[in-house]
């Protein structure tokens, strides 16, 4: 396995079914906040992601936020909002802040999975830490400079992946 491979590519967090990641044994669901939950553009969560981790939490599933993101309180308040602690300033991909969050909530690892929108940071921590990963696209093209340049550098490791939610227009879709 590649340590920048994650396990699926979805379009957006609330497009994982929850109840297949519960039937695969995922009791805790781990999340970047910038660009993953919170599009960097904005100061909160869409309301379908809110919608998405509410049922998580409904079926038992424990939920952390962890976030590179040094602005504690932005953190803080954005974990708040959709009812979950969360890990400011977490220094992904190193993956001691990774397992400190699945020790918090009593999940081992190999029953957790980490949901993010960068490679370099949210997969290969998720990765070197044990836990499952799940790559989704970033909710808007705003990024802090660093980032555009690896950025570049996962679109060429990435290539055509298809992102499960994406694709060709259903039947009956008007779109070209």
């Amino acid at each position: 396995m590649s340590l920048l491979r994650p396990d699926r590519y979805v379009a957006s967090i609330d497009l994982i079914d929850l109840d297949e990641l519960a039937a695969q044994g995922v009791r805790c669901i781990l999340f970047d906040r910038d660009n993953t939950v919170v599009p960097r553009d904005a100061m909160e969560a869409p309301p379908e992601v809110s919608a998405w981790l509410d049922r998580a939490r409904a079926m038992g599933l424990r939920c952390i936020m962890v976030s590179n993101n040094w602005y504690r309180d932005r953190v803080r308040r954005s974990a708040g909002e959709l009812g979950v602690e969360g890990i400011h300033t977490a220094m992904k991909p190193l993956p001691f802040n990774i397992r400190r969050a699945c020790a918090r909530l009593g999940v081992p690892p190999e029953q957790a999975v980490l949901v993010g929108d960068q490679l370099f940071t949210d997969i290969l921590g998720g990765n070197l830490a044990g836990v499952r990963t799940i790559l989704v696209r970033p909710q808007c093209e705003l990024d802090v400079v660093p980032m555009r340049y690896l950025r570049s550098l996962e679109r060429r490791i990435i290539g055509d992946t298809p992102f499960e939610g994406e694709g060709a227009p259903s039947e009956g879709d008007d779109r070209p």
